[in-house]
């Protein structure tokens, strides 16, 4: 079991932020990046766990997934955001899911997003377009190699904060006037938003 700290940022001009990123390095990953949260009755959630079925599908190659299970979210005194977790590689996610549903869970959420992942230091950082939302990039690694990526890139501090993804999600709504939008599905015809990127 391994615990987990990271960051998340709005990301205002993710071309610029692209070709920062590009200097420093290659993409070690560029595709979409499909989520789906699974639960049984409640039981996970209401004690804030997460049962994960990832989906990396590369634009070239082959897909791959990963199973997770994360535990309670906490803030480190550093002001990370700090959960445990359990991570294995799956070759086919689909299976995966349809395994988890014979054991009785469901999915009950779904995200989707395009994203590029760069490995800087010793740092995992991810930058996010969802269906219809901020892009936003996510900065994973120790205190030290997160604070050193900041510094890097440059990043407003105080703009990187350790809040979950529906915080995001519920500001930009507030702030645009229409629901942030997960999942691909719920789009409704409307043209995702990283179909420029």
């Amino acid at each position: 079991m391994a615990t987990e700290l990271e960051l998340k940022t709005v990301v205002k001009e993710p071309d610029q932020l692209l070709k920062r990123l590009r200097q420093l390095g290659e993409p070690r990953f560029r595709g979409m990046l499909r989520d789906r949260r699974l639960d049984r009755d409640g039981q996970l959630s209401s004690r804030d766990q997460v049962l994960r079925v990832r989906r990396w599908l590369p634009q070239s190659g082959p897909e791959w997934a990963e199973l997770a299970w994360k535990g309670l979210t906490t803030v480190s005194p550093g002001g990370y955001k700090q959960r445990e977790e359990i991570e294995t590689r799956q070759g086919d996610g689909q299976a995966t899911l349809r395994l988890l549903e014979a054991l009785g869970f469901t999915v009950v959420e779904a995200i989707d997003r395009f994203v590029e992942v760069y490995h800087i230091g010793d740092a995992d950082l991810r930058l996010e377009w969802y269906p219809r939302m901020d892009v936003l990039l996510e900065i994973e690694g120790s205190a030290a190699a997160i604070e050193a990526v900041i510094a890097t890139l440059r990043l407003p501090r105080q703009a990187c904060r350790p809040v979950p993804l529906r915080t995001f999600a519920a500001e930009f709504t507030a702030r645009a006037g229409r629901p942030a939008v997960l999942a691909e599905a719920l789009l409704g015809g409307e043209p995702p938003t990283w179909s420029g990127a």
